[in-house]
């Protein structure tokens, strides 16, 4: 058993849980504080924040006499599958990237661009032209192809001027928020009423129809019977489509040449061209993977049918771009890790929701708890580290050569005589 916990893999695991749990811990010692100063939340109250906090993915609601109740709760699981789904191929574009020595943080441009490409498609081919499952395919794969080609930029940028991927994703990030505004901006996508306008485009389930945009005439993406299991949520097949990314990602790095030469670049980017691995190639083709990832996190997410897109995307980065890096850190950038990291951050919002529809705390305490648990996840390095340390201190130190048994050097000399 000792040696089970000086294992390298159990190490990574230790590390990450110890970071949930003390996010965890954080954030319910803030709800209870709040709770006992505030004039609206009574102790019992602040109890209820706390247990909300740690178990809210199973709480139903109240019952009659106003008590908590607890139990499965199949709307809440599904709408966390349903928004682990983007977080998840977000967590993989970081991960592969930090495969590869780099840090994606052009993620969000990514997934923006991603957005841009599988909404155009979806709400520009007219209804009843294709069949629905082939629109749903062509607007998946080309905001697929966008995110690839942006996040092929500060790939290139990297490669051939050996410029800061870090500064060439920022500047990425902002070109795509307003590129996207203006595209938007300029289509007639836009869900606008007179005097009323919402600065929402349209869902994807809404077709064009006779030039005017309907209800239901769209793509969605397919429930494949999870909307039984989970009913009265938003979960689709997204959320397998995300997993088998994940285990594809893992196939990739890890048993393939391909996977090898990313790695190798990773590791020492003049040692791997030294050793005849085309460095160049695999930097730009890392960070274009990176971008596939995320992009089509983001087509899951607004293929959905259920979810509508806020065109002005000039004033804010999508958080799922940014989510992705703690997603990544958490799972120590193991890809079969990032499904159950995404699944974790997309926990914690639903149980955001919770807290504030059961109880007196509103929505500005469950941005702080969830933003606590998130920067938490940075320190799983540390932690890791510091295990790491802790093993090599408590190992017993190198025995010395062990002597030949007694007779063993007269044997041999009387072999040779």
């Amino acid at each position: 058993m000792k040696g089970f916990f000086q294992k390298e893999g159990t190490v990574k695991l230790l590390s990450s849980l110890l970071s949930i749990l003390t996010g965890l811990v954080v954030g319910g010692i803030l709800v209870l504080i709040v709770g006992i100063f505030s004039k609206n939340i009574s102790l019992s109250g602040a109890w209820e924040g706390v247990r909300l906090i740690f178990a809210g993915i199973l709480s139903t609601g109240r019952d009659a006499a106003g008590a908590l109740t607890w139990g499965f709760n199949p709307a809440n699981v599904g709408n966390m599958l349903f928004r682990a789904t983007p977080l998840i191929m977000t967590g993989l574009s970081v991960a592969v990237a930090f495969k590869t020595g780099l840090f994606n943080i052009g993620a969000p441009g990514q997934y923006l661009m991603g957005t841009l490409g599988s909404l155009m498609v979806a709400l520009s081919i007219p209804a009843g032209t294709l069949p629905r499952g082939l629109i749903w395919l062509l607007a998946f794969l080309c905001g697929c192809l966008a995110g690839a080609l942006w996040g092929a930029i500060p790939g290139l940028v990297k490669a051939l001027l050996n410029i800061n991927e870090v500064l060439a994703c920022i500047m990425t990030n902002w070109i795509a928020a307003n590129l996207v505004t203006w595209a938007f901006d300029v289509s007639n996508l836009k869900n606008v009423v007179e005097n009323t306008k919402t600065g929402y485009i349209y869902k994807s389930s809404y077709g064009l129809v006779n030039g005017q945009y309907v209800a239901d005439q769209g793509v969605s993406t397919a429930k494949l019977g999870l909307d039984r299991l989970f009913p009265g949520s938003q979960v689709n097949a997204g959320i397998l489509i995300a997993v088998l990314a994940a285990v594809a990602v893992y196939i990739l790095m890890n048993k393939t040449t391909l996977g090898y030469e990313l790695k190798a670049c990773g590791a020492n980017r003049h040692a791997a061209r030294y050793a005849g691995i085309r460095d160049k190639r695999n930097i730009v083709l890392s960070m274009a993977i990176a971008g596939v990832l995320s992009a089509a996190g983001a087509s899951l997410y607004y293929l959905s049918g259920n979810t509508e897109f806020f065109w002005t995307t000039y004033q804010s980065l999508p958080g799922e771009g940014f989510n992705g890096i703690p997603v990544a850190l958490l799972a120590m950038n193991n890809p079969i890790g990032v499904v159950f990291a995404g699944i974790f951050m997309a926990m914690l919002n639903i149980v955001g929701l919770q807290l504030t529809k059961l109880t007196a705390y509103n929505e500005f305490i469950t941005d702080v708890i969830i933003a606590v648990i998130v920067y938490l996840s940075a320190f799983s390095l540390v932690i890791r580290m510091l295990l790491t340390r802790r093993r090599h201190r408590e190992a017993p130190p190198a025995q010395a050569q062990a002597k030949p048994p007694e007779g063993a050097e007269n044997a041999k000399g009387g072999d040779e005589t």
